[in-house]
């Protein structure tokens, strides 16, 4: 008998795996799933990249591909818009589109380390590695929703005059019926993009903030800075403290006057060892149960520092022993899957990051939040 005949001998003998039993299997079920799904759009990118790039040259064999990229191949290529979407110039047009990516390139609210003002331009480039079909989800992005990227909001050199700039943004996008992804930015966005939504909801607004740190003072070094969005968020009247829910928070950097305010306000708090104890599930169900009681809707606040800083880098306020990746986007999954309103993801800070690996987790929880919406049936189109 050969070194290799004896391996793995007792499973190649056993019948069951002969059986159906594999279709147990979740990567079997996503890889049946696939074949529901169309290829309309893809196959609409490549009719538009032959007719604006011109056919490719003769020595090329793939007949797909043109001499001037204008789809989303190859990765290395084209203009960066967050998934390769279309940019949209004219943004009067949004209401045309179920999903409105929206750059908030503002670090004036930082306290410490500098440069998320660079954050949409690094999770644009690093979400072109990005497909849009998701095996885990059985969802094609492209498929099932209309998606643009509007660009970036121009931000001032002055907090509060960025402050009315980003409502004014957030606002026109959900008032044309558009989903809004804010790319952030620093932290400080959340006050102005909530308040855009709540002042255009009939009905109460919760809110799910996962992050490292409470951000619910009243003040930061006399501003209202990137520590303070959740403060004044719960003074709109139909956004009630009583319907925040902070998850992740913890460790060394929490200040006293925060916590304070989360007895004063009656918030939700779920630390990673209450995450820990009771598991992810039943926390998600927890903080959907807090921030949807007699709400209308629901707005999702990520700060990519909420996952240890182990796993990113490139942030301005990294704390260890946050989420794990895995466990953070489970719980993400399982917040998107009940439908929110709004999203936005802050505190990506590139001069810190490396090997992109921060831009990278919270393009990859963008994607996760759509995804789920879609396979539940929350926006866009289902296949089935």
């Amino acid at each position: 008998m050969g070194f290799f005949d004896n391996h793995g001998l007792s499973f190649r003998q056993k019948k069951a795996l002969e059986s159906d039993r594999t279709s147990d299997l979740l990567g079997i079920e996503n890889a049946n799933k696939e074949a529901k799904i169309p290829e309309i759009e893809s196959d609409k990118e490549i009719e538009r990249s032959l007719k604006y790039g011109l056919e490719a040259a003769p020595s090329i064999g793939d007949r797909t591909i043109s001499t001037f990229t204008r789809e989303s191949r190859p990765p290395q290529a084209g203009i960066a818009t967050f998934l390769r979407t279309p940019f949209l110039e004219d943004v009067r047009r949004v209401g045309e589109y179920d999903v409105a990516f929206i750059g908030v390139p503002f670090d004036i609210g930082t306290t410490y380390r500098a440069g998320t003002r660079f954050g949409p331009e690094a999770l644009r480039r690093i979400s072109k590695l990005y497909n849009t079909y998701s095996f885990e989800l059985g969802v094609d992005l492209k498929e099932s929703l209309r998606m643009c990227d509007i660009g970036d909001i121009f931000t001032i050199a002055n907090i509060e005059k960025s402050f009315d700039q980003i409502y004014k943004a957030v606002s026109y996008v959900f008032c044309q019926g558009t989903f809004p992804v804010m790319l952030g930015g620093d932290h400080s966005i959340g006050y102005p993009a909530l308040r855009a939504i709540a002042d255009n909801m009939d009905g109460k607004v919760g809110i799910i903030h996962l992050d490292r740190h409470l951000d619910l003072q009243e003040k930061d070094m006399d501003e209202r800075m990137h520590t303070t969005p959740w403060f004044h968020a719960t003074n709109i009247p139909n956004a009630p403290p009583e319907n925040l829910v902070q998850v992740g928070i913890g460790g060394w950097q929490v200040p006293r006057e925060a916590v304070q305010n989360v007895r004063k306000f009656d918030t939700t708090v779920i630390t990673i060892g209450d995450i820990e104890r009771i598991g992810v599930d039943k926390a998600a169900e927890i903080a959907l149960e807090k921030a949807w009681r007699g709400a209308k809707a629901v707005y999702l606040s990520v700060d990519i520092d909420s996952f240890d800083s182990g796993f990113v880098p490139g942030t301005g306020w990294p704390e260890p022993g946050g989420f794990l990746p895995r466990e953070g986007l489970q719980f993400i999954s399982k917040v998107a899957g009940v439908g929110v309103c709004g999203m936005e993801l802050v505190e990506v800070s590139p001069p810190y990051d490396v090997s992109d690996q921060t831009a990278l987790l919270g393009t990859r929880v963008i994607s996760d939040v759509l995804g789920n919406m879609v396979k539940e049936g929350k926006l866009g189109k289902q296949f089935s």
